[in-house]
């Protein structure tokens, strides 16, 4: 990953966490907890794709292990937001624009339900059995209701932030004024190779002339 990507996504890890921790989780909703973090990492992974979503999705993960009051053992969530991402990642556009909300809002009722499922998963090999207490399906339900009425003041507001972090106007001065003599080689060589082919065709353009004022002569003297 770029520098500016590997700052940018810290910075708004470490943001997204704390809010979470200090703010989101005492609310004391009814339920699950709105993910503020599984947000961030959704909006990263559809501008970074599925490799950079993993990558991010796996620091974020182990940072919220490792951060009080972490109840769980260590790198469960980080798997978790790992697969999570990679698969977001996938359903990034070509061209790097949406179209609509509507994908993005699939994306995340999916990253909800999935999030929630695997970590339950996850929980019972490790015999963790509180999702069994709570109750699953509600769980289910309230996760994907908070994460999707959060999802439109986070998400697009993430993926701004990195697709300007991508095209960083600064980056590319930079890299053009540390290379000016590739591209005045690279122009010097087409030049060239545009004179010489305008030669060539002068020179075929003459042949040619001479060739048929040649065969006039020639039948004016047989007639």
């Amino acid at each position: 990953m770029r520098v500016n990507r590997i700052l940018l996504s810290v910075a708004l890890v470490v943001v997204a966490l704390v809010i979470q921790v200090s703010v989101l989780a005492r609310l004391h909703l009814p339920g699950a907890v709105p993910d503020l973090l599984l947000l961030t990492v959704l909006g990263l992974a559809l501008v970074y794709g599925h490799v950079g979503g993993a990558l991010v999705g796996f620091g974020a993960g182990l940072l919220a292990d490792l951060a009080p009051p972490a109840d769980h053992a260590a790198g469960r969530y980080a798997l978790v937001l790992c697969v999570i991402g990679y698969l977001a990642g996938l359903a990034k556009p070509d061209n790097g624009r949406l179209r609509s909300a509507t994908g993005p809002m699939v994306v995340v009722v999916g990253a909800a339900i999935g999030t929630t499922l695997l970590y339950a998963g996850v929980g019972a090999l490790v015999g963790d059995t509180a999702a069994r207490h709570v109750g699953l399906p509600s769980l289910l339900f309230t996760a994907s209701l908070y994460d999707l009425l959060l999802a439109p003041f986070v998400v697009p507001g993430i993926m701004a932030l990195a697709r300007r972090a991508e095209n960083d106007p600064l980056a590319d001065t930079n890299s053009a004024a540390k290379s000016p003599d590739i591209s005045s080689g690279w122009l010097s060589s087409g030049t060239g190779l545009r004179i010489g082919g305008q030669r060539n065709a002068l020179r075929m353009k003459t042949a040619r002339a001479r060739m048929a004022r040649a065969g006039r002569i020639k039948g004016v003297k047989r007639l």
